[in-house]
């Protein structure tokens, strides 16, 4: 019998316009241009701007844009998967709603929240549908508002974050491309060290939790950046190793946008070049379940049928993993 993979068909990224550079960050926040820099790598990131707006206006957009690009109409798509930490509200899911705002209306749809390795947690998803058989089309889409629980007056975390979303189409293949191998883990051990303190079933929202400013990211910096660090870069030399892949034959590492001293390392521990790295952190920030597909939405263009690309993350729960991709297409 004939393996069918799931394979990117086509991807497409949205980032709302308005750039919040370090410089202005700095007034409003004890934070300078060179400390985020050093300690981060991020120069601007942006931020969705204006009254009623969320996840899915981000979201949104991306499909629509992924739509055009690949000539697809909405009623062809069976799934729509959003992978998100910060949904319009507490349901229905964000991508009922992105699914109205796009005339999606023959798929079902629901959100997956896996901090920011969501994206790669629904590629993992959204494959294993398209490898049923049953489904044809399957959408992925990783949008975020993170400046809505991004505390402002936290110097620690608030350089870090920023909005976005990308989106991509998966199909079926029986071509040798597409997704090939993969490894998810989680600990939730390290919750204690990234999480939202309040407004989850454990401790609703209430004049306290608002008052002590508890519906903020929260986040001890040392011990999440040595888990990153150990984790990101051991599953990705680990994904290298068993499916045969030197440093030489690898085109892309596509790792998670958080911190560039973490993808120096996992670059580094993988042996290969920095050239071999699609970085634009400096650019977006970490956008959280965003960050992968805006990679592959900018570096699309210089994509080639066959490339080999490993995809790395690490977030919240903590969760991570990596992925062994044989890129579908030359690049649009």
């Amino acid at each position: 019998m004939t393996k069918v993979n799931a394979t990117i068909t086509g991807v497409a990224g949205y980032v709302p316009e308005h750039r919040l550079t370090n410089d202005e960050l700095s007034k409003m926040v004890d934070t300078t241009d060179e400390w985020i820099m050093t300690r981060i790598g991020i120069k601007e990131r942006r931020i969705l701007k204006g009254e009623g707006k969320g996840a899915s206006d981000l979201g949104a957009e991306a499909v629509k844009i992924l739509l055009q690009k690949t000539n697809t109409k909405p009623e062809e798509i069976d799934i729509v998967i959003t992978a998100t930490v910060t949904p319009d509200m507490q349901f229905p899911a964000t991508s009922n709603i992105i699914c109205d705002k796009t005339n999606i209306r023959n798929a079902f749809g629901f959100d997956l929240n896996a901090g920011c390795s969501g994206f790669l947690y629904g590629l993992e998803t959204a494959s294993k549908f398209i490898e049923s058989g049953k489904y044809k089309k399957v959408i992925l889409v990783g949008a975020e508002k993170m400046s809505s629980i991004v505390d402002y007056q936290d110097r620690a975390t608030s350089p870090i974050f920023g909005d976005g979303a990308g989106a991509v189409l998966l199909e079926a293949t029986t071509e040798d491309v597409g997704i090939i191998d993969s490894k998810l883990q989680s600990d939730g051990a390290g919750r204690i060290h990234l999480h939202q303190k309040a407004g989850g079933s454990v401790k609703p929202a209430s004049h306290e939790t608002i008052d002590a400013r508890e519906h903020y990211i929260y986040q001890e910096g040392q011990p999440v950046f040595k888990w990153a660090v150990s984790k990101m870069a051991d599953i990705s030399v680990e994904m290298m190793e068993r499916n045969n892949i030197s440093p030489e034959d690898l085109t892309w590492l596509v790792p998670h946008q958080a911190n560039m001293r973490i993808i120096e390392a996992t670059a580094k521990r993988m042996g290969i070049k920095k050239e071999q790295v699609m970085i634009n952190i400096q650019h977006f920030g970490n956008t959280t379940a965003a960050t992968l597909p805006l990679c592959l939405c900018e570096w699309e263009p210089q994509l080639k049928k066959g490339d080999n690309l490993i995809l790395a993350t690490f977030g919240a729960g903590f969760t991570w993993g990596a992925m062994y991709v044989k890129w579908g297409y030359n690049g649009k």
